[in-house]
């Protein structure tokens, strides 16, 4: 019988290794495509508003995605677990297909919102279910190496997702970054497909086992207001002083819809698994918010241009992919990703903080992301990884959901709520990152609460 030792020692095989070479390639090209649509459409949304004459629904197509993602999250994640992660996968390439073409081709802006809003259907619906699929189709000691390809995956099309958009609207036309992005996706859906194959067959629990209809129902009413609050949340900050009833609405609707899509005890921060929303959302709220403020600081406060500011971004994204590439190779543990990871973010967000300061280097901004980068590409998928780990069999989907909408939702309101300060002191950008920091410090503080479990359900012993 083969010890636990030598089973330890045994190197784990290669993500792109014969045995999961078509599998890894799927997955990595319909993350690839849904992170450069959600980067590309930053860039190509002024032109659509103003070709469909829809400045009014603005905002509303950003909104529209961001609630019909979070519904399908809490969808998908249950029935990956009770069906396995292939029919909510396929079901969320046809939607995401059809949204798409909605959106290419459509002939008004109420229109392209739908689109947008089926997208949004598509993406929840990929994204946590992919979760799912890599606890079922990889052995446990290959997650960290596949996880930090999905990061890879995301970080990519962060950097040249904007300039290919800017490139098409310029020389062609904004619907082909819709339309074009269709061609890639269904054959990287069948790669995916064919290298499942025989992986997750049996998957999923028995009816007997399955959460019942009704219960899964009320899970999606609080998941659509939950929807509605972040969006809520989302227009309250872009509205500025005026927006203040909108973020109060929302904030009072949240407290009381996201308990109910979190895990019991997440927001008191229980113990083990159900921190697990909460830490992640901090660390990623902290930086996305952080990142909100750094271009317009930079430009504003210390004459750089655009591109120069953005260059600040995209370093991030490179210490974000590095940071992804050190943990998947295994040489820091669990327990240092998480803490560590919470305190470079921390730290970075301090440091950009000094370029307020006119004798502090520019260069300080670019080191500045770099670690915070670094941060959160150690942070992010060790959290992936731990939440497979400790979830029972038929679970991972559901608790994959939880972190989802979490991450997703405490996103909306770092950035809404550091946008609010930003304005209530008087455009001060000194409280706005003061705030995303202590976010990132609520993260590290909440790390040690995060830890590995020894069997499945079960919290003994600390991450290693």
């Amino acid at each position: 019988m083969t010890t636990t030792v030598e089973k330890n020692a045994a190197a784990p095989a290669g993500v792109l290794s014969a045995a999961y070479r078509a599998l890894s390639i799927g997955l990595v090209a319909l993350v690839t495509l849904t992170a450069f649509e959600a980067m590309a459409v930053n860039t190509a949304m002024p032109v659509v508003a103003r070709d469909l004459d829809g400045l009014p629904l603005y905002n509303l197509a950003f909104s529209a995605t961001l609630a019909a993602s979070v519904i399908a999250t809490v969808l998908g994640g249950r029935w990956a677990d009770l069906r396995g992660p292939m029919q909510p996968i396929a079901a969320g390439v046809a939607a995401f297909v059809a949204g798409l073409l909605l959106a290419g081709l459509a002939p008004t802006m109420e229109v392209f919102v739908v689109g947008r809003f089926v997208q949004g259907l598509g993406a929840g619906l990929i994204q946590v279910s992919m979760y799912v699929l890599v606890a079922r189709a990889y052995p446990p000691e290959m997650h960290p190496r596949v996880f930090a390809v999905f990061s890879a995956a995301w970080v990519v099309p962060s950097m040249v997702g904007p300039a290919i958009a800017g490139f098409v609207v310029e020389n062609a036309n904004w619907r082909w970054i819709f339309l074009g992005v269709t061609l890639i996706v269904i054959p990287s859906a069948l790669l995916l497909w064919r290298g499942s194959a025989g992986r997750t067959d049996g998957d999923g629990q028995t009816q007997d086992d399955a959460e019942p209809a009704p219960a899964l129902g009320r899970k999606l009413v609080w998941a659509t207001l939950t929807a509605v609050a972040a969006a809520l949340l989302q227009y309250g900050g872009a509205l500025k002083t005026a927006g203040l009833p909108l973020l109060a609405a929302g904030l009072v609707l949240l407290a009381v819809a996201l308990p109910k899509l979190l895990l019991p005890g997440s927001l008191r921060a229980a113990r083990g698994l159900p921190t697990a929303p909460v830490l992640r959302g901090l660390a990623f709220g902290a930086l996305t918010a952080t990142e909100v403020f750094i271009p317009l600081m930079l430009m504003n406060e210390r004459g750089m241009s655009a591109t120069g500011a953005g260059v600040v971004l995209t370093i991030g994204a490179l210490g974000w992919s590095t940071g992804s590439w050190i943990k998947g190779r295994g040489v820091i543990g669990n327990l240092v990703a998480i803490r560590g990871g919470a305190a470079m973010i921390a730290i970075g967000i301090a440091m950009v903080t000094l370029v307020l300061i006119d004798a502090v280097p520019i260069a300080v901004a670019y080191v500045a992301m770099a670690i915070a980068g670094l941060g959160i590409g150690v942070l992010h998928p060790t959290v992936s990884v731990l939440v497979l780990e400790m979830s029972k069999e038929g679970e991972e989907g559901a608790n994959s959901a939880a972190v989802g909408v979490g991450e997703s939702v405490f996103t909306v309101m770092a950035v809404a709520l550091s946008g609010a300060l930003f304005t209530a002191a008087g455009g001060s950008y000194l409280i706005g990152l003061a705030f995303t920091a202590l976010l990132a410090a609520g993260a590290f503080l909440l790390a040690p609460r995060f830890v590995h479990a020894a069997a499945p359900g079960t919290m003994e012993g600390a991450a290693s």
